[in-house]
């Protein structure tokens, strides 16, 4: 039993027959340490039965009904009067699995979330709610991770009714850092005051993350991105042709009988639509 299943070494065990569900017990005499103050105990004061469940044996679910001791402190200075000794490799507090089948389901909940992990869980011999999964997923530490140098910083809308979130990824890589609640400048300047190790920040034409780079630190570097310059290309070039229209229509063809010259007023539109067609033209060409 041992072998099979190591983290019952510390404990007696007596398998029964049916489903798969084993009796232990902790052993008698150990002292125990007291997660309080770290002394020493070995006086008893009560047990309990906790159930356990564990990974999966042959696609069937493995429970284990552990007999566990509560021993008194002995500090009188402790705050802790008992405490509920645990067995490492088997036991957590406030926990009904072992740390084994916590592992597998924090791996399936990372890789598909609620209903999707919940069914694979089944499969292999768990069975477990999309919402404890989500649950376990929630609990889960997030990996430490330093902010880069370059960051991107855009809002994206959350939902109808004008709300709106922040996302920061890598610029270089493209990797999603971090996703703030909100847009609003004291929210942005603060994250970014938290990561000094950013430099620089690009953004888009808006004033708010300007602002609120500039209140986290005015030595930020603030850039464009690629996809703002481009959009703001596209539409200065024709805005520049249509307000130089009546110096470029001078040197254009004689004009028709019936045809006005180009007025302030009808220029924009006239040398904004030949734009538009020339470029049509061109498109089909090109096609």
């Amino acid at each position: 039993m041992e072998e099979l299943l190591p983290q019952l070494a510390a404990v007696r065990v007596e398998a029964g027959d049916g489903p798969l569900r084993i009796a232990a017990r902790t052993l008698d005499g150990a002292p125990v340490v007291c997660p309080g103050c770290g002394r020493a105990s070995g006086r008893v004061h009560s047990r309990y039965v906790r159930r356990v469940a564990d990974e999966a044996v042959g696609g069937r679910p493995m429970v284990i009904d552990l007999s566990v001791r509560r021993l008194y402190c002995e500090n009188a200075g402790c705050s802790r009067a008992t405490f509920v000794e645990q067995v490492a490799g088997l036991t957590r507090r406030y926990q009904r699995r072992t740390p084994a089948l916590q592992r597998v389901v924090e791996a399936v909940g990372s890789a598909l979330a609620g209903s999707a992990g919940a069914r694979l869980l089944e499969f292999l011999g768990h069975a477990i709610s999309s919402t404890s999964v989500l649950s376990c997923l929630m609990r889960m530490d997030l990996p430490a991770r330093s902010a880069p140098r370059v960051v991107g910083v855009d809002e994206f809308a959350l939902r109808k009714g004008h709300r709106y979130a922040t996302i920061l990824i890598d610029a270089v890589t493209g990797e999603r850092i971090d996703v703030l609640p909100d847009r609003k400048v004291a929210t942005v300047a603060r994250w970014l005051r938290e990561h000094s190790d950013v430099r620089v920040v690009c953004r888009d034409g808006a004033g708010t993350f300007a602002q609120a780079a500039t209140e986290a630190d005015p030595t930020l570097v603030q850039v464009a991105d690629r996809w703002h310059l481009w959009h703001g290309l596209a539409e200065a070039v024709p805005k520049e042709v249509a307000a130089h229209s009546s110096c470029w229509a001078k040197a254009g063809p004689p004009l028709r009988e019936g045809n006005a010259p180009p007025t302030p007023a009808n220029a924009g539109s006239r040398s904004t639509g030949s734009w538009t067609r020339a470029s049509a033209c061109s498109s089909a060409r090109a096609a």
